[in-house]
């Protein structure tokens, strides 16, 4: 795989892990839900600048904690939605063209997702 069809990106986690990964260009990704996700991260995002807000204000632990679960079953949701789309088209395409790289890439994802 050329260097324009596989790209390497480093993050660092909050808690100072790195983690890095790869975006494999072989294949276009054209998504059923980018609209949706995108607009369930819209949500999400306002929803924890209200919480930030709330926190800045002094308002009740108990209530920020209820409100920051909100904030993460959001986003585990929109994970879903994302998981799904990708096993939908991209694992699909990479099943059947012999990737098996893409499935480890896959199940290095998951196991990020869900800890």
């Amino acid at each position: 795989m050329s260097e324009q069809e596989r790209q390497t990106h480093t993050h660092v986690l909050e808690d100072g892990t790195v983690v890095e990964h790869s975006h494999h260009h072989g294949h276009t990704h054209t998504h059923q839900n980018t609209k949706a996700v995108l607009n369930r991260l819209s949500r999400a995002i306002g929803h924890l600048e209200s919480i930030k807000r709330m926190v800045e204000d002094g308002r009740d632990c108990s209530e920020v904690l209820i409100q920051l679960s909100a904030v993460r079953a959001a986003i585990n949701n929109t994970g879903k939605v994302i998981l799904q789309d990708h096993i939908e088209h991209c694992i699909v395409d990479a099943i059947e063209s012999g990737d098996r790289e893409e499935l480890a890439e896959l199940t290095k994802a998951i196991d990020r997702f869900i800890k």
